[in-house]
């Protein structure tokens, strides 16, 4: 796979059997599912066999942006847990699976794990079969009678593939005459967005699995009431098709840890997070567990705690936000060609947003560290600009240089967070309540979360929240779905306009509601420059 390496990556040492990794975490062979001899999936006999141990500590990872001079938190989250390791900790990361999709368009940033090729262990391409056979029973239906009264114009059940393709943004299928079913508009999103992953990554279990798949919306028939996925029977089908896929993938770092790679929800368009089921097992498997969460601090930190801590329980000791000079130099609006030249007054503006991301951290109840990644044309000045920032606000701030000083540079990073994990916790706070209407729960997110003083939308959209309520899910949470971009424009903006929402779509499978901000395209297409896999 064509990942960006970690600098150690060509003297790390040599990969071992999983089987022999696997024992570092207490599991054996019998434990295992393997995918030939450095990877395998554990098994839900091992599952279900530590539902009684302890959980050990839960460390999140983030950045104040989805940029390389952010530095990568699925990185830093590898790195971090190496260091555990060395000292005499046992820690796992885990850590989402990169899509096809990003690997082909050059958006993908998994670090140092090379043993996760374009198909790893074929989950991806169970969710893509499982989705788009549940869209094939859809029109199947309609051609053979359509017994539910589906109403075609009213179908919200696209397609999806794990490849960016523009040209199948909005197309018309079955056309060609009558034995091709009914033509009507469709269209394909990608793998990553789709509420089959997102379900996968929440389910607890295979009967929660079960259950939320039943619960999929995926049309109204013509008097407008929801059809679900259980009405057409398929429920067992896509459960059998995700039961191998809904087991946690485990690989080795380059020191030869553990580390549990499962589920890639979309950090722009889903809720962004690894799986529940990899996250919770872990817990019981290790000292401590180091994750990441989407694309940044930016879009989906705020979907870790309002969705993923809410469905599975999970209260993380610290969040580790990961910036450097660089990435602040990018905030503050000076241009890519020039973050290398010193510049101590920009990244001092960067900061404003690095304070954000402390503040809105410490919202959920939940201690924040920084992290600054640094690199040889970094000064120490800007490093103490950005240590003087953070000491405003009470927040540490740990300079880590493993980029360029590899193991040496990260362990003291490790020890600290050890210390600060050791501290009590008053316990994680929710942004805001289960019964707080649907539009007052975004509203929330934009004025606490991204500094707008209000959220508008148009008469239509506002009707998409009243009936949303008036069915019964104002329960659910919000997945504020905002490209990294829209977000820091939002932050600075600050109050000078409301929070946009363009759309509000419904996972009841999934259990939450996408609130659309922005533009954000639901298969945005390769990029210019030639696609990695025409030098693969």
């Amino acid at each position: 796979m064509p990942v960006r390496s970690h600098p150690e990556t060509s003297n790390q040492p040599k990969r071992l059997p999983i089987v022999e990794v696997a024992t570092k975490i207490g599991v054996s062979p019998r434990g295992l599912l393997n995918f030939g001899p450095h990877k395998a999936k554990v098994t839900a006999d091992l599952i279900n066999a530590l539902e009684n141990k302890p959980d050990g500590t839960l460390l999140l990872v983030t950045s104040v942006g989805p940029t390389l001079a952010s530095g990568s938190g699925a990185a830093a989250a590898i790195a971090i847990s190496d260091a555990l390791n060395r000292i005499g900790a046992r820690s796992m990361s885990c850590l989402r699976e990169a899509s096809l999709a990003e690997c082909l368009a050059e958006a993908c940033d998994r670090p140092a794990l090379s043993v996760i090729d374009w198909h790893f262990t074929g989950d991806l391409h169970a969710v893509t079969a499982a989705h788009n056979y549940l869209a094939a029973l859809i029109d199947n239906h309609i051609h053979w009678g359509n017994e539910l009264d589906i109403d075609a114009r009213r179908i919200v059940w696209r397609r999806v593939l794990d490849l960016d393709d523009r040209a199948l943004r909005s197309i018309v299928n079955s056309l060609g005459g009558v034995e091709n079913g009914f033509p009507r508009e469709d269209g394909f999103g990608l793998t990553a967005s789709s509420e089959v992953m997102a379900i996968l990554c929440l389910s607890l279990d295979h009967k929660d699995l079960l259950r939320r798949l039943g619960n999929i919306v995926v049309a109204y028939n013509s008097a407008e009431a929801p059809l679900y996925a259980r009405d057409l029977r398929a429920q067992e089908t896509l459960a059998a098709l995700l039961a191998e896929a809904l087991l946690p993938n485990l690989v080795q770092t380059p020191e030869n840890n553990p580390a549990f790679i499962h589920g890639g929800p979309c950090g722009t368009s889903g809720h962004g997070c690894t799986s529940l089921i990899a996250t919770k097992t872990a817990l019981k498997l290790a000292d401590y567990v180091i994750t990441d969460a989407g694309c940044g601090a930016d879009v989906d930190v705020v979907k870790f705690f309002d969705i993923k801590c809410r469905t599975g329980g999970l209260t993380p000791a610290a969040v580790v936000i990961i910036t450097s000079p660089r990435a602040l130099k990018l905030q503050s609006g000076i241009g890519e060609e020039d973050v290398t030249a010193e510049n101590v007054s920009a990244v001092a503006n960067g900061c404003a947003a690095l304070k954000q991301h402390i503040a809105n951290i410490r919202k959920f109840g939940v201690g924040a560290i920084v992290a600054i990644a640094t690199s040889p044309t970094d000064t120490q000045e800007e490093v103490d600009a950005i240590t003087a920032a953070a000491s405003i606000d009470c927040t540490p701030a740990i300079s880590f240089t493993h980029w360029e000083q590899g193991r040496a540079g990260v362990d003291a990073l490790a020890r600290h967070l050890m210390d600060c994990c050791d501290a009590s916790s008053d316990g994680l706070r929710r942004l805001y309540s289960d019964g707080l209407p649907l539009w007052y729960k975004a509203r929330t997110i934009a004025t606490e979360f991204y500094g707008a003083t209000d959220i508008s939308a148009d008469e239509a959209v506002v009707a998409q929240f009243k009936a949303l309520q008036a069915a019964g899910y104002g329960h659910l949470p919000i997945s504020m779905v905002m490209t990294p971009g829209a977000a820091a424009k939002q932050r600075r903006l600050r109050a000078a306009e409301p929070l946009v929402v363009r759309e509000v779509v419904l996972a009841a499978g999934a259990e939450f509601i996408t609130v659309v901000c922005g533009e954000n395209a639901c298969n945005p297409g390769l990029p210019k420059p030639q696609p990695k896999a025409a030098s693969a």
